[in-house]
């Protein structure tokens, strides 16, 4: 439980300054981010 708190807030900072950063990775910043909130539902 502790990983999912302390590791998506951390994700989802990461990907929204990306997207400020560089718009058109949006897609696969979208996609790095649901593929890791599916492992990481998958490990806990």
């Amino acid at each position: 439980m502790t990983i999912q708190l302390d590791l998506l807030p951390l994700l989802a900072l990461i990907a929204g300054i990306a997207v400020l950063v560089a718009p058109r990775l949006l897609n696969y910043i979208v996609g790095a981010y649901l593929i890791a909130i599916g492992i990481i539902g998958l490990v806990q």
